[in-house]
This record gives C-alpha cells, structure tokens and sequence, in this order.
C-alpha cells in the first residue's frame, strides 16, 4: 500500500522535472542540518546553562553517537522502503523538535533533547545523498552532490547569519535561534512534502550515464549486501580517507564560533558574523568546481588540489591562532579562502565515492551514505569529546587546529587508491553528452 505523500516515477524524469526534484532533496538537506546547528550560540549556551565547554561537549558527543546510529539504520531502511518514505514524516518531526529545544533549562534537559533531535535527523537525512545519486546521472554528479553540499554548508552560513543578526534584536538568547529554526523548517518542509518524488525500485536499480543514456544495469541474481561494499580496499580508502579529512570540517562547523571568540576575543555575534562570511566562498566553489569536474569526468585530481590547497591555508591559519591578535578582515578573508578549498575537494570526492560505490552494486547507494553519515557523526562524537579537554587542558585552540591540519593531511594519500581517472578521457561524438552535462 503506498502513502499518499509517496510519489514514485516510473519513467526517469529529465530537464526541469529532474532539477526539481534535486531542488526539494537540497531543501531537505539544508533544513536538517539547520536544524542541527547549535555552533552559533554555543557560548551564550555555556553562561545561560552554566555548563563547561567539556559538559558540552560530552553532552553533544553522546547525542551525535545516538545520531550516528541513526544515519546507519536510515540508510540501509532508504534501500530497502524508498527515500521520500522516510524522509517526510521525519522532516516535520524535525521542526517540532526545534521548538522543544526552547524548553531546555539544565544540562541534563539539553541532553535529552539533542538526542531526540539527532535520532529523528539522523534517519530523516539518511536519504537525501541517495535521492541525489538517484536523479543525477554521472554527467551530472559532482555538480548534484554541490548542490547536496549546499545543504550542510548553506546550513552553518544561514545559522551563523541569522545568529549574527538577530540575536541583537532578541537580546543575546540563544532561545530564539531555535524559535526561528523551527517555524522555517516547518514551512520549508510542507514545501518539500507536496514537490518531491521517489524512483520506483527498477529505476534505482540502474547506473545512469547522462539522463537520457543507461549504463550497465545492477547485477539482480544476487541480493545487495553491506559485505560486498565493505569487500573492496577502494571503499575502506573513501571510508578512512574521509574520516580524517572531516577532523578539520566538524572542527569548524562545531566549534568555529567558539574557537574565534576564545582566541580573538570576540563577541559571540561578532564570531558568528565572520563564521558567515567563512563558508561564502565554499558554497562557490562547491558548484563551479562540481560542474567543471563534471565537464572533465574527473574526481580524484580536483579533490586532491583542493585538499593541498585547504591544507596551506590551514596552516596559514594555525599560524594566525598562536598569533592571537588579528583583524576581522584578515580572518574573514583566510576563513574564505580556507572555505573554498574545502568546497574545492568536496564535490569531487561525492560524486567520486557515489560513483564507486555504484560500480559496486548500484543498489547500496543508500547504504554506502549510512555510513558515510555514520562515519560523519563519529568524527563529530570524537571532536566533541575531545577538542574541549585538549582546550580546557592548557593546549588551547591552536594545537587541536595543528591535529586538525595533519589529519588533513593523511587524505591525500588515501586518495591515490580511489578509482577514477587521473586524465580528461577522449571524447566520443556518438554520445550526446552536451544536453546532458548543461542541465
């Protein structure tokens, strides 16, 4: 029996219908990881709570790790029941959550309520990477997985921005920003809920050159099964290489706001301020260097000259939190910088692990993003572990950036066992790639 909200395509879709579709999954993405967002009025949340940056940061740990389950069981429900049959009822839940948070009095009602919070994200936002696998055929890939990324990052900027800006108005309470969270992600979620569609099963099954050509279809004699993923050295290189490039990620999404006001002195909406202007320039580059590599066909060169360049302004970086005494510009302009070498190594590496996993078996793509989203929350659950002990213990801010940076650093090798092209492949006239790789 389908519900009613559960609109499967028995033809791919192409062209604007296609584009809409991805639209609703980038909603979806950029309202759950809002909704997640509690960087911003961290150190409002300390002095109103009276807690430690270590209390808070085993209270969020605890929360991520039940997230973390949470996106690894959503992931591989997605391949089995669909996407948008999970995601809708979960997303709407999601909002309701936001205004609970306004309830919070005491560290141990904060615990309770980001773990609610994370468990019922975590499974909602499992399908929205499968959702852009499934309506972006490989011409297309890194750009779609862009636009996914928008989701996470246009996620910190808007929380940053609307930090920064309102909380002015709402005289420093941190209650608001969930007051605001939530009544946005309502509305946008009734939006998503009536514009968003599935695929049918058949048509998940299949690998997709461009939107128009299919590729080799899945091998259906044997059923998909998490040890013929976990079988392949490629995926365990994507699992741990990804892993230790996101120390620097989580690093700043979680603890960016918090870092700038303790080593520059500055005020919490100052922080958040600069924290805005830090992820501009990704939310660029994420599509401009995913279009280009789709232009390309190429994934691992790309995210290895983001990923060298991210590691020079880390370190550039560092050097300016030893230093301590530095202007708002100067740090918005290297956090901008640093920002869009990320999104410069990002996109590629989406579109790369999709594609290696697809080549696998294309229907453990829901799968494969459980555990990358497990994978996430886990690194997530050891920052907030132990970046607040390693501050709190006299090494301060400009040492865990140092771990950050050399876990950065350790990707770049691990990229050298991704598949994919290290060369622009020849050209072939009798496929019509043109229309495809334009929209």
């Amino acid at each position: 029996m389908r519900l009613s909200y559960v609109r499967e395509l028995d033809e791919y879709p192409t062209g604007m219908r296609r584009m809409r579709v991805l639209a609703m999954a980038v909603l979806a993405i950029l309202i759950g990881s809002y909704e997640a967002q509690i960087a911003p009025v961290v150190p409002l949340l300390l002095k109103d709570l009276h807690m430690s940056l270590a209390t808070y940061g085993t209270v969020s740990a605890v929360a991520t790790i039940a997230g973390a389950l949470a996106s690894a069981a959503g992931g591989r429900l997605t391949d089995h029941y669909g996407r948008v049959r999970l995601l809708v009822p979960l997303m709407l839940l999601t909002g309701v959550l936001c205004f609970v948070m306004t309830l919070v009095h005491s560290p141990t009602q904060l615990l309770f309520a980001r773990i609610a919070l994370s468990i019922v994200d975590g499974m909602a936002m499992a399908g929205t990477a499968p959702l852009v696998r499934d309506f972006s055929p490989r011409m297309g890939r890194a750009q779609g997985f862009g636009f996914w990324t928008w989701g996470p990052v246009g996620a910190n900027f808007l929380a940053s921005f609307v930090a920064g800006l309102t909380l002015p108005v709402f005289h420093d309470s941190w209650r608001s920003q969930f007051v605001i969270m939530g009544a946005f992600s309502l509305v946008i979620s009734l939006v998503i809920t009536f514009n968003i569609a599935d695929l049918s099963p058949e048509l998940r099954d299949r690998i997709r050159q461009t939107e128009h050509h299919e590729g080799e279809e899945a091998r259906l004699a044997r059923p998909p099964r998490l040890r013929n993923l976990l079988a392949h050295r490629h995926i365990w290189a994507h699992v741990v290489g990804i892993s230790l490039w996101l120390v620097l990620y989580m690093t700043l999404t979680l603890y960016g706001q918090t870092m700038l006001a303790q080593s520059f002195h500055l005020t919490a909406s100052k922080a958040a301020t600069i924290m805005s202007v830090f992820w501009v320039l990704n939310l660029v580059t994420l599509i401009v260097i995913g279009r280009i590599s789709d232009r390309l066909q190429l994934r691992k060169p790309i995210c290895l000259a983001g990923t060298i360049a991210a590691l020079a302004i880390s370190a550039y970086l560092v050097s300016l939190v030893y230093r301590g005494s530095v202007s708002p510009v100067h740090l918005g302009i290297t956090g901008a910088l640093l920002g869009g070498a990320l999104g410069v190594a990002y996109g590629p590496w989406m579109a790369n692990y999709s594609e290696d996993a697809e080549d696998v078996d294309p229907r453990l793509q829901g799968t494969a993003w459980g555990i990358f989203g497990f994978i996430s929350k886990a690194v997530a659950v050891i920052a907030l572990f132990v970046i607040p002990r390693v501050v709190e213990a006299g090494g301060g801010w400009g040492i865990w950036m140092t771990v950050a940076t050399v876990c950065l650093a350790l990707f770049i090798p691990a990229t050298l066992m991704f598949h994919g092209r290290w060369r622009r492949p020849a050209a072939k006239p009798s496929v019509p790639t043109t229309a495809a790789a334009s929209s």
